[in-house]
């Protein structure tokens, strides 16, 4: 019989795709993440189909799309209540479960199918007002306590917690977000069950804003400078930035390089950590009969077209990282390094369970990529929608509710507010900076016909009479979620 393989998902939070050595960025520093993507498969196309953190999760929990999980956009409280969850399917099967970092369900403890989890979950407004006692959320805030005195908030370093602000971490690293994630699932290493495979997921914060970094890593960004921004040809004048927290707007020169240098750093800190952890794991697992998976919940637009943080279907915010490496005992050797098909995190439930031996449960519409992996996915998804409700975001032109629908060489984006429509070729025009709407009027009607397909059933009545209607009030959770 063969021997249950171990699973350690490593998930960040808000790491754009292009932001990895592997992924050609020819300034960021990730030796531990390229060498994990050097030993197994790199899947250049995939994508968040909802870029923002509850809906994300909710996608890699269930292994389902937003159509069936609920949530097209943000919104919390917000009960995470499915019949059926990857922890919960192999903890069935014999696993000890175990997440340790950010998930992002509400309720905060609620273990969706992990036999534990350790928080270090963040900064959940809408969880921290509904209790005076933050450790009740957050697992993570008394470790800081105990270690430096702080019991107050987390925003205690004075950085809001979506800012393009920045500021060096002003305490020990050991207690860093990112390291104290780190210890903790080293500890799940020592303390687990060694009778039983374990899935273990170890999530990080990093590198979404605050951009508080150790200062060491900040140094190694210090002479270097930072990528500029790109701004395509359909981007009109933002105007200055709003705040501080603001999606939309312009930097100056020397802010743009400080709040780059930052993102760099937050991200080089965590491959630092990552690489720890990875030194523990070769002690304390058999790596022959281990996957390991890397990922991220979205991306972030770092100022591309103008734009800050993610929600958005632009590649910045809706493309991600995702590479997986195994022992032989556990899928073999791949046919392939690179995956160029389109796939998304709902993948990663499926993936995990066909690498186990499991059939996955009937609610799961995600598909296995080991196909893909292996050279037997001829019959692979066309394409992939995506969208995002906006519904706390201020009226921009490049704003507004959105849905996306791509494939591996073409993009199409439609505003639901206000109609206006984007078309891309990707395959030459990645970063998105040539508008094609207007010169490929054929394209576009096949993919908005496509779209019109995906929506014709929703209940915001996207879709009148075999159209696209415009002005319809998005919802960020359809209604069926919250009866």
């Amino acid at each position: 019989m063969k021997k249950q393989p171990n699973i350690l998902l490593i998930m960040c939070d808000q790491l754009r795709w292009d932001t990895l050595g592997y992924a050609g960025n020819p300034v960021v520093q990730t030796p531990h993440i390229d060498q994990l993507a050097a030993m197994g498969v790199t899947f250049s196309n995939a994508y968040a189909a909802v870029p923002s953190c509850i809906a994300s999760r909710a996608a890699l929990l269930t292994g389902m799309s937003q159509k069936l999980h609920g949530r097209t956009g943000y919104e919390d409280r917000v009960p995470f209540t499915y019949e059926h969850t990857l922890p919960g399917v192999l903890a069935s099967q014999g696993y000890h479960t175990q997440s340790v970092g950010k998930n992002h369900f509400y309720p905060a403890r609620n273990l969706c199918g992990y036999h534990n989890s350790i928080l270090m979950d963040g900064y959940l407004e809408a969880e921290y007002q509904g209790h005076k006692d933050y450790g009740y959320v957050d697992d993570y805030v008394k470790d800081l306590a105990r270690e430096e005195g702080i019991d107050s908030d987390m925003v205690f370093h004075g950085v809001d917690c979506n800012s393009y602000l920045s500021r060096p971490w002003p305490y020990k690293e050991s207690i860093h977000p990112t390291s104290w994630v780190t210890t903790q699932g080293i500890d799940f290493l020592r303390r687990r069950d060694p009778t039983k495979p374990y899935f273990l997921k170890l999530s990080y914060l990093a590198p979404h804003p605050p951009y508080i970094p150790p200062q060491e890593f900040l140094d190694m960004y210090r002479d270097i400078e930072m990528p500029s921004p790109v701004v395509g040809d359909w981007v009109s004048d933002p105007g200055p930035l709003l705040d501080v927290n603001g999606f939309a707007g312009t930097l100056s020169f020397e802010q743009q390089q400080r709040l780059t240098r930052a993102y760099y750093a937050m991200i080089t800190h965590m491959d630092y950590q990552i690489g720890r952890f990875l030194i523990h794991l070769k002690r304390e697992t058999d790596l022959s009969n281990t996957l390991v998976i890397f990922t991220s919940d979205h991306g972030e637009m770092l100022g591309d077209h103008h734009l800050y943080r993610k929600a958005l279907p632009f590649n910045g915010s809706s493309r991600i990282p995702l590479c997986m490496a195994w022992g032989p005992e556990v899928m073999g050797e791949p046919c392939t390094n690179t995956v160029g098909e389109v796939v998304e995190l709902r993948d990663i439930m499926p993936t995990i369970l066909d690498a186990v031996g499991v059939t996955p449960p009937h609610t799961v519409d995600g598909c296995s990529v080991v196909p893909l992996m292996n050279g037997t996915g001829d019959s692979w998804r066309t394409h992939l929608h995506g969208e995002h409700a906006l519904c706390c975001i201020p009226q921009y032109e490049a704003f507004g509710s959105n849905h996306y629908v791509v494939t591996e060489k073409e993009k199409y984006i439609w505003f639901s507010e206000t109609g206006k429509e984007l078309f891309f070729d990707l395959s030459c025009d990645p970063n998105e900076l040539e508008d094609l709407s207007v010169k490929s009027p054929n394209r576009v009607e096949v993919f908005r016909n496509i779209l019109i397909k995906e929506l014709s059933e929703r209940e915001e009545g996207y879709v009148q009479e075999g159209k696209l209607v415009s002005g319809r009030p998005a919802q960020p959770t359809q209604s069926f979620l919250k009866k």
